[in-house]
């Protein structure tokens, strides 16, 4: 008989949730705006119905569209797109959409697109490949860490190729970020094939470009009948001549009220020969969610150091030591397991079992799984990245080697989903764990003591 997902982050909140927020407020959350900083009653776009007279169709609204060169209130701090109390008054949790481009260094002109439901916030990273800044429960960072970078950086001001070819760490300190399309994992150079059948040698940065494109056109969705999902859907284009044509189409959305969330991808091939591409998502975790002792709960079949110094502390690859100064990073990669409907999930959990973040996800959509942990001392940037993918993050000649990079043909489409809810208190936590020892069962993981590609 089969057991049915149990509903995650639906408990009534424990009450350590406010000795936890009380105890996180001093730290640095830079969130969306003050209502008051709205300035304009210009309307970014007319609200329509997805469906014509569907008078319960969801309503449809743009936001920013290069297509038809328009921006909402690009001059304007805070702009609200959409208030659920005037369009979806139905809906019994009210919500808000708003759009807020930030000035000043090097994050001038960055747009971040803010879902407020109820104490949920969620900012999305609009000019910066549709990742996901931080998620802010009652205004404190629960999703996210302190990156050295401090600035949402432009990616106009990234250099890819600096300091041999790890540029993107310049701009690198969102909670979600991508690594791909045509490529991502660590920089090195491959061999590729032009459509004459002529061989040419390629420089490849790391992880990609994805997550410094800006996304060409971003739509709100708001349905008016229950659940009442919202949706803020964005468009990124990788384009080049003689070279890529691959499109992301990304959704972020969630049910206003809860503590869950899902990210939607699909990549379509818009060229007209089959290409290769590749996605690595890269969601990355600091306090309070991360301290010493703090543990990374998935149900695997297979474990392997990604280097020399990573296989030191193989036996320990799912737990997380204090932040240490000049520790190096550590990166494992893993084969996950997955239930009868080829769901896998994977937890991090605090050192105290009381708060933990867990994302589920089709193993079949992202086959490959890696944990990268770099616990140098805070100032460095205290993190651990939970990181499913088409691939390991290995150069890309390396994982073609090894059958690990998927191709399009012509008009092709690979879609990837990931739900994520945020775990308060023991039980929660305890739940989520129970979860993942059901799916790895009695089946022992095989623990590789050296790298193996």
């Amino acid at each position: 008989m089969r057991r049915s997902r149990p509903a995650f982050a639906t408990a009534t909140p424990v009450l350590a949730l406010a000795a936890f927020l009380a105890a996180s407020a001093s730290a640095s959350a830079q969130g969306p705006p003050p209502a008051t900083t709205r300035a304009r009653s210009a309307s970014p776009g007319p609200i329509t119905a997805l469906e014509a007279g569907h008078n319960k169709a969801p309503l449809r609204q743009v936001i920013i569209s290069a297509d038809r060169v328009m921006n909402a209130d690009p001059w304007v701090m805070a702009k609200y797109v959409f208030l659920s109390r005037h369009e979806v008054p139905e809906c019994p949790t009210p919500y808000s959409v708003r759009k807020f481009r930030y000035f000043g260094g090097k994050q001038e002109m960055v747009e971040v697109i803010w879902i407020e439901s109820g104490k949920l916030q969620i900012g999305v990273l609009a000019t910066r490949g549709m990742g996901i800044w931080k998620v802010l429960l009652d205004g404190v960072t629960v999703l996210g860490w302190d990156s050295p970078v401090k600035d949402l950086v432009h990616p106009s001001l990234v250099n890819l190729q600096a300091r041999g070819g790890t540029g993107w760490q310049e701009g690198f300190n969102e909670w979600l970020c991508r690594g791909g399309l045509e490529w991502n994992g660590a920089p090195g150079t491959d061999r590729v094939q032009d459509a004459a059948g002529r061989e040419r040698t390629m420089d490849l940065t790391l992880h990609g470009r994805i997550a410094n494109l800006p996304a060409q056109e971003v739509v709100l969705i708001a349905e008016r009948e229950p659940p009442y999902r919202v949706t803020i859907r964005g468009e990124v284009h990788e384009r080049s001549f003689d070279g890529p044509n691959l499109e992301l189409a990304s959704e972020v959305s969630i049910i206003p009220g809860g503590r869950s969330f899902r990210v939607s991808d699909t990549v379509t091939n818009r060229g007209g020969l089959r290409q290769e591409f590749q996605m690595l998502y890269r969601t990355s975790f600091g306090p309070p969610m991360l301290d010493e002792g703090a543990r990374v709960l998935a149900p695997v079949e297979l474990v392997s150091p990604i280097d020399e110094h990573s296989a030191k502390d193989v036996a320990r690859y799912d737990r997380v030591d204090g932040p240490r100064l000049g520790s190096a990073e550590q990166t494992y990669c893993m084969k996950p397991l997955a239930d009868h409907s080829n769901r896998t999930l994977v937890m991090l959990q605090n050192s105290r079992s009381d708060l933990g973040a867990v994302l589920s996800y089709d193993a079949r959509q992202l086959p490959y799984l890696s944990l990268w942990k770099h616990t140098a001392a805070p100032e460095d940037g205290y993190v651990v990245s939970i990181q499913p993918g088409t691939n390991y993050p290995n150069t890309r000649r390396v994982e073609r080697e090894h059958n690990r990079v998927p191709s399009l043909s012509p008009g092709a489409s690979h879609t990837m989903a990931l739900d994520f809810s945020l775990l308060l208190g023991t039980t929660e936590v305890k739940q989520a764990a129970s979860e993942v020892a059901r799916i790895q069962g009695d089946r022992r993981p095989l623990i590789r003591d050296k790298p193996e590609p």
